[in-house]
């Protein structure tokens, strides 16, 4: 029987890191304060969101350096405008995921997307990425009150998408995402590929994913009672 498998985006679907990093350092280099995050050695700090980029690159500036009030709320708007208008010049997708998603599709299982990444920035990077015909729907950040780990926004991704919550399971790249499914009392396969690698294996999800390959079996599996 087909079910419903949703997706979280950044670092699961797509490794986003160089644009993530890219337009904090823009708020930085505004400030005078030069590139304060390296793309490659500070890739896992983008995953927790722009705040964290931000303060991560606030806490290298030099001791005599000081930030005007309201700082943060000034570039966290702008982080989101550059962010929004370079999304995908350093963004790609994981190898096998369209595969992937296919495969998903012509076995007859619902797909959805469960971020969160504010819904106007994952419909775009969507999009610019080619695959955002794929999903049935999309909950972002900013789509209900709450965001992930709260449940609901993953109940409203399944049900939006035509599913029944008992019969998905999430994909995710994060501890937000492992709390999300057992918050939603699903199953949760979090990928070995994305930023934190093998190690969230800590958090004893229900599988890891070392390769976008091995989810349409998995799906079968767990989708078929």
């Amino acid at each position: 029987m087909a079910g419903t498998v949703v997706f979280d985006l950044d670092g699961t679907l797509a490794d986003t890191s160089g644009d993530l990093i890219a337009a904090a350092n823009a708020c930085f280099e505004g400030r005078g304060l030069g590139a304060l995050l390296d793309p490659v050695a500070d890739a896992l700090i983008a995953f927790h969101g722009g705040r964290a980029m931000l303060r991560a690159g606030y806490a290298r500036m030099g001791s005599d350096m000081l930030l005007p009030p309201g700082a943060e709320d000034q570039d966290f708007a702008l982080l989101l405008g550059h962010y929004g208008e370079r999304i995908a010049v350093h963004t790609r997708l994981y190898p096998g995921t369209e595969a992937a998603l296919d495969q998903l599709a012509d076995a007859g299982h619902r797909l959805a997307v469960c971020t969160n990444k504010p819904e106007g920035l994952a419909e775009t990077l969507l999009r610019e990425l080619g695959i955002r015909d794929r999903f049935a729907s999309l909950i972002g950040a900013d789509t209900l009150p709450v965001r992930k780990p709260d449940p609901r926004p993953y109940t409203a991704a399944v049900e939006a998408a035509g599913g029944n919550v008992a019969h998905s399971f999430l994909v995710g790249d994060t501890e937000t995402d492992r709390k999300t499914a057992a918050a939603a009392g699903v199953k949760v396969a979090l990928v070995a590929f994305g930023p934190e690698g093998e190690s969230l294996s800590r958090l004893a999800p229900e599988a890891m994913l070392a390769h976008f390959d091995d989810l349409p079996a998995l799906a079968q599996d767990w989708l078929r009672a």
